[in-house]
Order: C-alpha cells, then structure tokens, then sequence
C-alpha cells in the first residue's frame, strides 16, 4: 500500500486591519492529560467557543448556519494545566460559500497553537451550502483582505479493506446541539494515537476533515496507517469514510 505525501499547511498572521476577536481563558482540568499537556480535543472546543463568542458579538444574521469542512492545527507548544492563554480568532479568507477561521493561542508559559479552519455557510432547514451574506461580508472584508480558500476535500488517500479496523463507540455525550457528532470528539482519536506514541509532541501539524455527517444511529471505526512521513487516522461508517486526519511532525521542527 502507498500513502501520498503530506499536505503542505498556511496559517495566515494576525491581520494589522479589520476585525480581531480576543478573549481569555485557562487550561482546566477536564482539558488535560495525565501529563498536564492540553489535549487536542480541548483545544478545537476552545475554537468553536471563541467563534460563537465573536459571531453573537458581530451580530450578523446567521450566526448558527456553520459547519466545518477542515481543521488545521500547528502545535508551536502545548499549552499546560493551569496556563492563563490569550486568544485571537479572525477570518482569514473567503470563498463563495465558505470562509477560513483562523485562531492564534498564546500562554503565559510560552504556548503557542496556530490554527485554520474552513467554515461552510449552510442553510439550516436544508443543510446546503449557501452564499456569504452580505451582512457577514462587511463584517469580514477587511480582515480576510483578498485572499481566496477553498473547501475542496485535501486528504484523499483511502484506507485498504484489508486494514484492522477498530470499533468507535459513540456516546451520547458526542453529539451536538444539530444532533451530530460534535467537531471536537473526532479529536479524541488523535488523542487515543498521541497517548500510545509519546514521541510525537510539538512541534507537530494535524489537520481533520469531515467528508459527511455522523448520527447517533452509525456504527464507526476508526483506521491508522503510519509511514515514515507523517499519521493517517480514518472514521469509517458503513464502509465509507466520514472523517480524515493527516498528522506529521510541523515542518520547522
């Protein structure tokens, strides 16, 4: 079996125009390991709490009419237990019916987490995609500046069928407020492969991707393949993959 070879990653600086969003927060208790390190599922809450924070206080329209198409995160250092962290989050660009969310994370013991994430505006009685509004627009032009994203699927490789499959319970505390399962559980299975392999640590780069939903009905497994450059970890449901996760050494380290 061949595995392609790592996507290259961009994580835009914060703009010096336009809308910036901050807040503050600690790392708490049911957000680390054993070791004290942030986990990674923690973190991509910490995303979707300061993105809900600055839509309400923005006052667009369609606050709630998001889903996220991909996640990237670059891990300068974790974070640890008990670290005051201060958080900036901003559109980092634009597509026809998407934009990027970018969220830098800075502690006051020197961690540093950059992320991007591709948001796609979705009518919420359909769950189609739906053109920026223009009230969304204005709020986000200057910031996002002309830089174009696009939501096309980045991690194409595909598990083999003859790969060991490992079942994923769900649980009823993984689903979310659309009655699927919520962003940040994916994450738990980064978590699970981080845990057995304590050599991977920052600098490190994961992106996921969500390809379809998942219900509280599926049955789910997860896949990992590992190669000499870089993780790949696949949620499947009912022989399709719902869910693709790249993990590799950040390539400063």
């Amino acid at each position: 079996m061949t595995t392609g070879a790592p996507i290259e990653l961009e994580f835009p600086a914060v703009p010096g125009a336009g809308r910036v969003f901050r807040a503050h927060r600690r790392v708490r208790l049911g957000d680390v390991t054993p070791r004290g390190r942030l986990r990674l599922d923690a973190c991509v809450r910490y995303l979707q709490d300061i993105a809900h924070d600055d839509a309400r206080e923005a006052a667009y329209a369609d606050r709630d009419g998001w889903v996220v198409r991909r996640t990237a995160i670059r891990v300068h250092q974790f974070p640890v237990f008990q670290e005051p962290l201060a958080l900036q989050t901003w559109c980092g660009g634009i597509g026809s019916h998407w934009a990027e969310r970018c969220t830098l994370i800075e502690g006051e013991r020197g961690g540093r987490i950059e992320t991007a994430a591709i948001w796609v505006h979705v009518d919420l009685a359909t769950m189609a995609p739906a053109k920026l509004a223009p009230d969304f627009l204005a709020v986000v032009a200057e910031s996002a500046g002309n830089r174009r994203v696009g939501a096309r699927v980045l991690l194409r490789d595909r598990p083999e069928p003859d790969e060991r499959r490992h079942p994923w319970p769900l649980r009823f505390s993984d689903m979310d407020a659309l009655g699927h399962m919520n962003n940040a559980a994916y994450w738990e299975a980064v978590e699970e492969w981080l845990g057995a392999h304590r050599d991977m640590r920052a600098p490190l780069d994961v992106v996921l991707e969500h390809l379809a939903p998942v219900h509280p009905e599926h049955e789910v497994a997860t896949v990992a393949r590992e190669s000499a450059g870089h993780t790949m970890i696949w949620h499947e449901s009912a022989g399709d993959v719902v869910a693709a996760t790249q993990i590799r050494r950040a390539p400063f380290s």
